[in-house]
């Protein structure tokens, strides 16, 4: 059940499904501790101490770190979402009070910690815009490199920093995340693009999902934040994934294979450092281990929408590389991943699902949605009944302003008296809130292949115009051109329409 986009997006699941859970991996939350009775974290938990109140029950009070742990190590337990590495050992050692702040003197004694008893990686999902100073960078280069070779180092990451919202765009990553013992973990959107208050500089190593991430609740439940904090447990869970396929490597050999694995997203370095975390790629499953189809180019038009009343969510779907089967289905989801098969069906471009790689296509209305960002994800199956991975775009629907008609419908009509055909094309013209427009001239041009009439009239008190043909049987296709009112601005809606006419008199919908 791996819901959080987040995890799909960087094919932590593909991980899953070989069997590798990043199991027994010891990682520390360094945060505001951990809700341990959650019952999508209580499994993982195993132990840890709190620095703030000098005790060994380092319950969360604030919220923070147990979202945290959640993208990290959520439970595999088919309830809530399925952490990066489900099945590691989470370590809560609590720096952060129930107001979230805290003081790096309790990070450095949380770091000795982390050595004397086995910590393999810690996050570290908090920061400081400006050095805390010598102290701290020894704290964190002397566990990352301890002196004493008997001592395994340990792999800290850490969040970039959410300073980089427009025009703040340089060198401003936080700290720890800025030593060079840390990796430093940058925000993306469900678009690959970077989240606009995410940090920027040389120091950025490595991007991850950041954006609307869902997770574990303080006192239960789940729900969705943002920021580089939620980006940097991404990263720490590949690396227990890392770890668990390679269980003999240093931190560093680890860090190196992070890198190097990393998906190039088009960002700048400086966003996205090395790229985007790929744990699929990190532990050694290429795109050709994953039977089912491969997603890309999802791209959903008009984007922003603007409010208008429908878009188009295109994809391409390839099962080239991978099982070579053909395509046999695409779907769609709104917002939550559910079931494979359980999604809304999309079509292929050419009508046919018929080859190992599709195009594919759906109209989507999403007039009466929320204001607000929402997401669709896409993926596929193959003719041997293998789903792959989702996909997504980002969709934001915004408020249309009040001053917006659309052209709700085009509708056809005939009637044959005698040995005459009449086609009519009744075009209806509302507000976005369905409210008739009366007044409103339509201009339209019907075509049949070989010819075309162009029409133009303004619409009733119902908010419709009927234009009429005396036409032959056929195939007719009537293109809205231009609607126009002194009071209101036209937004497209449906634009295009054909039908068939048949000597009879009946029209059926193409």
């Amino acid at each position: 059940m791996e819901n959080s986009w987040g995890v799909k997006r960087i094919g932590a699941g593909i991980v899953h499904d070989d069997g590798n859970k990043g199991t027994n991996v010891n990682i520390a939350i360094i945060d505001s501790g951990i809700d341990y009775d959650h019952s999508d974290l209580d499994a993982n938990y195993a132990g840890g101490w709190d620095f703030v109140n000098a005790d060994d029950d380092p319950m969360d009070d604030h919220g923070h770190g147990t979202h945290v742990a959640g993208i990290v190590a959520a439970e595999d337990n088919d309830e809530g979402v399925v952490g990066v590495a489900p099945e590691a050992s989470l370590y809560a050692l609590k720096i952060l009070d129930s107001s979230g702040r805290g003081n790096f003197s309790d990070v450095i004694v949380a770091l000795q910690w982390c050595v004397d008893n086995g910590i393999q990686v810690t996050n570290n999902s908090y920061g400081s815009s400006g050095d805390p100073g010598e102290t701290v960078k020894d704290a964190f280069d002397n566990s990352y490199s301890p002196e004493d070779l008997t001592v395994k180092g340990v792999l800290h990451v850490a969040a970039a920093g959410n300073s980089g919202n427009p025009p703040a765009i340089g060198d401003n990553v936080g700290y720890p995340a800025a030593y060079d013992s840390v990796i430093a973990v940058a925000a993306t959107d469900q678009s690959d693009e970077r989240a606009r208050w995410s940090s920027t500089g040389l120091d950025v190593e490595l991007s991850a999902p950041g954006v609307a991430i869902n997770s574990t609740l303080l006192g239960g439940g789940y729900g969705e934040k943002s920021g580089t904090s939620m980006a940097s447990p991404h990263v720490a869970g590949t690396a227990a994934l890392v770890w668990v396929a390679n269980p003999g490597w240093s931190n560093e050999a680890i860090r190196t294979q992070l890198q190097s694995t990393a998906e190039d997203i088009g960002l700048s370095t400086s966003e996205q450092g090395y790229g985007l975390v790929d744990a699929a790629e990190a532990v050694g499953i290429t795109s050709a281990d994953n039977l089912g189809p491969v997603t890309s180019n999802v791209i959903a038009d008009p984007n922003p929408t603007n409010g208008t009343t429908s878009v188009i969510l295109t994809a391409n779907v390839s099962d080239a590389t991978t099982g070579n089967y053909n395509i046999a289905k695409v779907e769609y989801f709104v917002d939550t991943v559910g079931a494979d098969g359980d999604g809304i069906s999309m079509i292929a471009s050419d009508g046919f699902f018929d080859s190992s790689i599709e195009g594919v296509k759906a109209s989507i209305i999403v007039s009466g949605w929320t204001v607000g960002p929402h997401t669709l994800y896409v993926h596929g199956m193959d003719t041997a009944g293998n789903w792959g991975a989702t996909e997504s775009v980002l969709l934001d629907v915004t408020e249309a302003p009040s001053n917006i008609m659309y052209v709700e419908s085009i509708t056809f009509l005939a009637k044959k008296a005698g040995k005459n055909l009449f086609l009519y094309t009744i075009v209806d013209v509302s507000l976005k809130d369905n409210g008739a427009v009366d007044g409103a001239r339509v201009t339209m041009t019907l075509t049949d292949g070989t010819s075309s009439w162009n029409f133009s009239s303004d619409t009733g008190s119902d908010g419709t115009v009927k234009f009429t043909l005396k036409a032959q049987p056929g195939h007719y296709t009537a293109t809205i051109t231009d609607v126009s009112h002194t009071d209101y601005e036209w937004v497209d809606g449906e634009t295009e329409k054909s039908c068939n006419l048949d000597k009879d008199g009946n029209t059926t919908p193409l």
